[in-house]
């Protein structure tokens, strides 16, 4: 298969006006992925799965990621004037990162037998209603797989056939794979009589007063 350089050069050619970045995977593996801009993401998608050379026609997984806000320290050399005398200076800065969602795919071709190639799309937040469009009518085996990442993480797919929760049930609240998500002491409306459930939902009660005798009295009598 060509390299990522190579890929990344044809398809910005084929799909005008599209951007595409190669990024770095942060994790130990470090391994070099494709971003596509979101607006032509249908159009890159097309491309990877028809051109004669990729024939990139099955999407094996999909998958979401999520990114709280972050600071990356990055460090560059400067020149500065040091008693008069010019000298190169490493000078560390911080950037601060907004966070998002991603969607990632894994793609191969059976035709061919190369790959994985592995394409990703990027929302603008992590609010609610944060979108991406669907690449479900590129790759039908992208279906089940992007209406995952909806249940678990709450981006709506755009174009997608029958987006609605796959995991969780239709009433449910919130993204369980987002790491900000807590989870609820029970799942029920009174906690179920469990101990882990119980000592949870002990945090979040504002503990009684303690009764004196006279009114230990009063409260009995009321009851009675």
């Amino acid at each position: 298969m060509e390299t990522l350089e190579q890929i990344k050069t044809r398809a910005e050619a084929a799909v005008p006006g599209s951007k595409i970045d190669i990024v770095s995977n942060p994790g130990p593996a470090n391994q070099l992925s494709l971003l596509i801009d979101n607006e032509h993401a249908p159009e890159v998608a097309r491309f990877l799965r028809d051109d004669p050379a990729l024939r990139l026609d099955f999407c094996s997984n999909a998958t979401g990621v999520d990114w709280l806000d972050r600071t990356v320290k990055k460090t560059n050399k400067v020149k500065k004037v040091i008693e008069g005398v010019e000298k190169e200076v490493n000078e560390t800065s911080e950037e601060k990162i907004p966070g998002y969602l991603e969607a990632v795919y894994h793609l191969f071709s059976m035709q061919l037998k190369h790959g994985p190639l592995i394409v990703r799309l990027r929302t603008a937040h992590r609010g609610e209603g944060a979108r991406l469009p669907s690449l479900t009518p590129i790759w039908r085996s992208a279906e089940f797989q992007e209406r995952e990442i909806f249940d678990l993480y709450g981006v709506r797919f755009e174009g997608h056939p029958d987006l609605r929760r796959i995991l969780m049930w239709d009433e449910f609240q919130d993204y369980p794979m987002r790491k900000d998500y807590r989870e609820p002491d029970d799942y029920e409306y009174e906690p179920t009589p469990h101990d882990d459930v119980m000592e949870k939902a002990k945090q979040h009660h504002t503990p009684r007063p303690q009764l004196d005798g006279a009114e230990k009295i009063t409260e009995s009598a009321e009851k009675n």
